[in-house]
């Protein structure tokens, strides 16, 4: 996956906006008003997407291409590099994973107003 395949599916999401909050080189994705997804548009070298504990510390053993988030919380956030040893369906699952895990930490009057991918 490249940086416009990601921002593609990115988008392609229900309900997801694009921001740039912090400069113009960095991209993020929303739901709920929660950032999911980021990529920074100067090295396009990889995304940074929220995940479960336990499965990111799983999929950090199993990939070279998945360490811990660059920038953010290393417990929810894995950094995961574009043409990689991720291949594209596994990539847009963690997107979507990160998209879920958004939703579902969202209170729950609040959840249904959302699709869980």
């Amino acid at each position: 996956m490249n940086i416009e395949e990601f921002r593609n599916y990115c988008l392609s999401l229900p309900q997801v906006e694009e921001k740039r909050p912090f400069d113009e080189f960095t991209l993020c994705y929303y739901i709920a008003g929660k950032i999911f997804a980021l990529a920074d548009l100067e090295n396009c070298t990889y995304s940074n997407l929220k995940c479960n504990p336990d499965r990111a510390v799983e999929l950090r053993e199993q990939y070279n291409a998945i360490t811990p988030g660059w920038h953010m919380n290393k417990k929810h956030w894995n950094s995961v590099a574009f043409h990689s040893d991720v291949n594209d369906t596994l990539y847009k699952e963690l997107i979507r994973h990160s998209y879920n895990c958004v939703i579902l930490s969202l209170p729950k009057k609040s959840q249904h107003l959302y699709e869980l991918l």
